[in-house]
């Protein structure tokens, strides 16, 4: 859906367009309801109680008025928009409210409406605003760009979507962050034959310059000269390269602190040898959901203009069969040094991240956060909406999940248990890329691999439940879901 969002001081009521949404909660109308009511000669009111409308979450009853005299102009339609109980409403009830009322309306058939900011008097004009905006520009999200045919039905495409009564900056930082979030789904649904590596860095590369981003790219040859052997042993049996993409932004005032993103780039995982079943491979064109989250962070950091450098990291490779591809048992030396014996190699995405990190932090990142698809224990333990948080230090993982917090995404912190690190301990080398054939800890001994490759605070997100849905969610439809974009967002103070 081509969705625009415009801020304004009016109410609903003096805005000139055809359908107005008032909210209904706890089973009575908003204040802007109320006022709506009164001027239509309560027929709001005498119709919820005809129908005993109550206004369930996401319950909608649309309302034809005409208008109150031939010689005034008004609304031709009322929709009200329900937003469950009083009790225990927050932010994310805006948020989700707002996606789910821009499906309503373009379903409808509306191509503009005015809606009021709803529970702005409970939860603040700017954070109601920001919120129903956020969620009105997610829930309106689509991706259609390998479809033939076109959308048929009543539903509109293109809706304009008045935010009555609202804050006007944070509308238009919602619709910055929210673009990004949708910039890093319109990766993640990329098919795999389409974004390759070289295509991910390309489109790094074609935003850096768009944006004012510093930017470098490393090929294959590169990354070898560096020593990223961890790295090119995953990447080395595909026909696509690998690339390391290297984004940098530097504020104008000397910079408060330098953070480093990290993100998982395995743009297709078919588990190498230790191949995947093939429904397992369905969804693996997502592998690099955290490297999406952190260009789309930096997409919105570019725009934002935060007080702190970021500078960002993605070791860009595919995992495939081939005669040059790695093996089990094979040892790897990376970049920091370490070498590292492979007894899985689907456990791939560890081996890039070594890399990753080492790298960031020899560039001097003064903390480091990493997102990354990695593993499937820790969609066992936390489901699919909850991302694990991992972190070698409480006070960056405290900051850290505090900003997830404010950006309403759902992060739980495990532990980092050190006593586990003797399953990674090799006869061979000085790590295993796994902890053998023990079912147990998997989140966490991956995790705490990614702590040998650097002294640094470090966060490790694995965002491999919530990175993806395979049905549509509260906050859009199924694939890629930006998740980690919000999150970065906040945390980096813009």
């Amino acid at each position: 859906m081509e969705l625009s969002l415009k801020s304004a001081r009016r109410f609903v009521d003096e805005i000139p367009v055809s359908l107005v949404v008032v909210g209904v909660w706890g089973g009575e109308l908003s204040e802007e309801g109320q006022r709506l009511d009164g001027k239509f000669r309560k027929a709001l009111t005498k119709l919820m109680d005809e129908l005993h409308f109550k206004g369930e979450f996401g319950e909608t009853l649309l309302v034809p008025l005409g208008t109150r005299r031939a010689e005034e102009k008004g609304p031709g339609f009322t929709l009200l928009f329900g937003l469950g109980k009083k009790r225990g409403v927050s932010l994310e009830t805006v948020r989700k409210a707002g996606a789910k009322l821009v499906q309503e309306i373009a379903r409808l058939g509306f191509k503009e409406a005015v809606t009021e900011t709803f529970l702005s008097e409970k939860l603040g004009k700017k954070e109601a605003s920001y919120a129903l905006a956020e969620g009105a520009l997610l829930g309106g999200y689509a991706w259609n760009k390998y479809k033939t045919s076109s959308p048929t039905g009543k539903r509109s495409e293109k809706l304009r979507l008045w935010l009555a009564r609202s804050s006007g900056p944070a509308v238009d930082r919602a619709e910055v962050v929210a673009e990004a979030v949708n910039y890093a789904r319109d990766l993640v649904n990329e098919p795999p034959n389409i974004l390759t590596p070289a295509e991910l860095a390309s489109r790094a590369s074609q935003m850096a310059r768009e944006l004012g981003l510093e930017v470098e790219i490393w090929d294959e040859r590169q990354i070898q000269q560096a020593g990223m052997g961890a790295f090119y042993g995953v990447a080395q049996g595909s026909v696509n390269p690998p690339r390391f993409i290297q984004l940098t932004y530097k504020p104008q005032n000397p910079a408060e602190r330098t953070i480093a993103l990290v993100g998982k780039g395995l743009t297709f995982d078919t588990g190498g040898y230790s191949l995947k079943p093939s429904e397992s491979q369905i969804t693996m064109k997502c592998d690099m959901a955290g490297a999406a989250a952190v260009l789309g962070a930096m997409r919105a950091i570019a725009r934002l203009q935060p007080s702190v450098e970021v500078r960002a990291y993605v070791a860009a490779a595919e995992n495939m069969i081939s005669g040059a591809a790695y093996r089990v048992s094979d040892v790897l030396k990376s970049l920091s040094g370490k070498t590292i014996e492979v007894l899985n190699t689907d456990a791939e995405g560890r081996l890039t991240l070594a890399d990753a990190i080492t790298y960031a932090d020899r560039q001097g990142a003064e903390a480091i956060v990493e997102l990354s698809t990695l593993t499937g224990a820790c969609v066992i333990a936390l489901g699919e909406k909850v991302a694990g948080l991992f972190s070698n230090d409480a006070r960056w993982g405290r900051e850290v999940q505090e900003a997830a917090e404010r950006a309403g995404e759902k992060v739980w912190p495990l532990p980092m248990e050190d006593e586990y690190l003797e399953a990674l301990k090799s006869d061979t080398a000085d790590l295993k890329n796994t902890h053998g054939r023990s079912r147990y800890a998997g989140a966490i001994n991956a995790a705490l691999f990614l702590g040998q490759f650097t002294e640094k605070p470090l966060v490790h997100l694995d965002i491999a439940g919530p990175a993806y849905s395979e049905k549509s969610h509260p906050l859009g439809p199924a694939g890629g879901t930006g998740f980690g974009v919000r999150t970065l967002v906040e945390l980096l103070g813009v």
